[in-house]
């Protein structure tokens, strides 16, 4: 590995953090601009951010469904336990 494709993958693995707080507009300006400079010269990164932004859009349209009776019980018993 050369020291260029060491850093480069270093920047990626940086970006890759930060991925899911840009696509939900949560970074400053400055940040999501340097995302966007890196991922307009970095296919690999493009489609990261691609394959994410696709996978947030199923996720939202999934219906929300009410916990099972049995899971809220356990919860509520180990808050319980967890605050006493």
């Amino acid at each position: 590995m050369t020291t260029a494709s060491h850093q480069h993958n270093r920047h990626c693995l940086g970006l890759f953090k930060k991925l899911s707080e840009y696509i939900d507009h949560e970074l400053d300006t400055a940040t999501c601009q340097q995302i966007e400079d890196h991922i307009s010269h970095c296919p690999p990164c493009h489609a990261c951010l691609e394959t994410l932004k696709a996978t947030a859009g199923l996720c939202r349209k999934l219906e929300e469904a009410p916990a099972p009776a049995v899971f809220s019980e356990r919860l509520k018993k180990i808050i319980h336990q967890l605050t006493d």
